[in-house]
This record gives C-alpha cells, structure tokens and sequence, in this order.
C-alpha cells in the first residue's frame, strides 16, 4: 500500500558559501573589531593616565580622613574627605529627587500616555531637557533659587541643578526598560482581576527593575562628574561642610579646579598630585557605585525557574 505522503528522496545539500559573501563577512567583521578597538584605546589611555599620575596620593591614610583645612595650598599633607563629603551629598540628594520623577514620567509615558497630546509634549520636552548644557542648568537655578528667591549659594543648589541633567536621563532608560516588559504578562495580570495600578507596582516594575537601577546608577555617574554647576552655585570650602544648605562646601570636580587656578600644574608639585588623586578619587567612587548597581540588578532581576 502506497502512503500518500510522499517524502523526498534526498535533502537539500547545504549550499556553500561563495568567495564574495566569505570576503564581505570577513571586511565586516574586521571593521567591527577595528571600530571597537578605536573606541577602546582612548578609555585605556585616560584610565591608565589617571592612575599612573594619581595612585601616588591614595596609600595615604590621611588622603581620606582629612580635608585640607589644616595646610596651605603649597603644603604636602591633607586630605580629600571635604571633596568627598560634598559629591556624595549633592549626588545622593540629586538622585533622590530625580529618579521619583524621572521614574514617574517614564511610567505615565510608557502605560498611559501612548499616543496623547501631553505624552507627545512631555517627550518633545525630556528631548529637550538632555541636550541642555550644565552651565545653563546652572545659570537658570542661580536666576530661580538665589537671585529671585534670596537663598544663599550652596550645595543644595548644585543638586537642583543636577537634577535638571538628571531627570532627562532616567527617564530614557527607564522607559526603554519598561518598553520591554512583554505584554503578555501585563495581560495576564489583567486577567485575574488585577487593576492597573497594581499591575504596575506588581508585575511591570519588579520585571524591569533591573535595567532601571543600572540607568539610574548611568545618570548618576555622569552628574558626579559636572563642574559648572559647582562653579556658579557653591564657593569652594577646604573644610569639611556637613551642612549642604548653608556656607560653601567642596566636591571632587571643584577641588580639583581650585588646585589648578592656586597651584602649579606641573610635574612633581603639589597641585599636579593633588588634582590626579582626586580625579582617581572620583573614578574610584563612581565604580564602586556601579558596582553596586550590578550587585542589585542582579540581586532584583527575575530568577527564572
């Protein structure tokens, strides 16, 4: 008895790659590597830059357990602890402000604003808001906060500007991260009863979380790092200012600009050593946060079972 099904004699043989398409992968494939060696080699050199000139200052103790309130500007000693008691303030408060309502904006433009007006506008706006400059985020906090309100210069301001740079970047990556939450586990929440607003909380959020500290932890990096805020809205302390909404107080970027206009940059002095350890300072606090970061992503991110 004949079957109806009829099965071929023979597969297909696997046709073989051409010379022209081997040739093309293999250029492609090159100026991939080529491409990521270029944009390597400049992060290796600055790496390598700061800690070649800056790991002379950090073995000593007193490096970080004193400010240098205590020596002059020319005299070996002192340490970075003003500088790094003030960064930590100002970015701590700076991301307790931030990541709410960058959080917030990113969740009402991703699950309840798909396609209205004011999600269009408030788009066109944190467009906007990344590619402001930080000496105008400055400036406009100065104009607000100091000139029109009469608050004095302080820490507390440098946060506020750095929330304006920010609130742009939070919202962006953790609307890319709730964007890939599928839908089908929005669905299926639905459809045991559960009302959107716990649905969110439940179920979008912790699937997300992830991706959304290691944005933040991103955003914070880099306002840790901006100056110009520092320069216009807080005067440089060498002691250390617990108090960031009153008198001035350091941070690690303006130390830094303090050693270069009061000391000589050249090799061997103490402004030369003194700005690369707290460059390395600074690198070293903001890998240890995205050290952390990873930690807690890893920790948060959905166990599979």
């Amino acid at each position: 008895m004949t079957s109806t099904l009829e099965r071929p004699a023979t597969a297909p043989a696997f046709q073989q790659l051409s010379f022209g398409r081997k040739a093309k992968n293999a250029i492609a494939t090159a100026l991939v590597w080529l491409s990521f060696l270029i944009a390597v080699v400049p992060l290796v050199w600055v790496l390598y830059t700061v800690i070649a000139n800056g790991i002379k200052k950090l073995p000593y103790s007193n490096w970080w357990t004193q400010d240098f309130g205590s020596v002059l500007s020319d005299e070996v000693g002192g340490g970075v602890l003003h500088a790094i008691v003030g960064t930590l303030e100002q970015g701590l408060v700076c991301a307790i402000i931030a990541v709410p309502l960058g959080l917030l904006v990113a969740i009402y433009l991703v699950e309840y604003g798909q396609g209205t007006r004011l999600a269009k506008i408030t788009t066109f706006m944190v467009d906007i808001l990344s590619g402001v400059p930080s000496i105008v985020a400055a400036l406009f906090i100065y104009a607000l906060w100091i000139t029109t309100l009469g608050l004095p210069r302080s820490g507390f301001a440098v946060s506020l500007a750095l929330v304006l740079l920010m609130i742009p970047v939070v919202v962006r990556s953790a609307e890319e991260m709730l964007r890939i939450v599928p839908d089908d586990l929005r669905e299926a929440s639905y459809a045991l009863g559960v009302p959107k607003w716990k649905t969110i909380m439940k179920v979008v959020l912790p699937t997300a979380l992830s991706g959304i500290i290691t944005g933040v932890m991103m955003a914070l990096a880099r306002v840790m790092g901006e100056t110009a805020p520092l320069l216009v809205l807080v005067g440089y302390s060498a002691y250390v200012n617990w108090n960031m909404f009153n008198h001035e107080q350091a941070a690690l970027p303006l130390l830094m600009n303090n050693e270069r206009a009061t000391n000589t940059m050249d090799p061997g002095t103490i402004g030369f050593y003194r700005i690369w350890g707290a460059a390395l300072t600074l690198v070293i606090i903001i890998a240890l946060l995205n050290l952390i970061a990873t930690g807690l992503s890893r920790l948060v991110a959905p166990k599979k079972k």
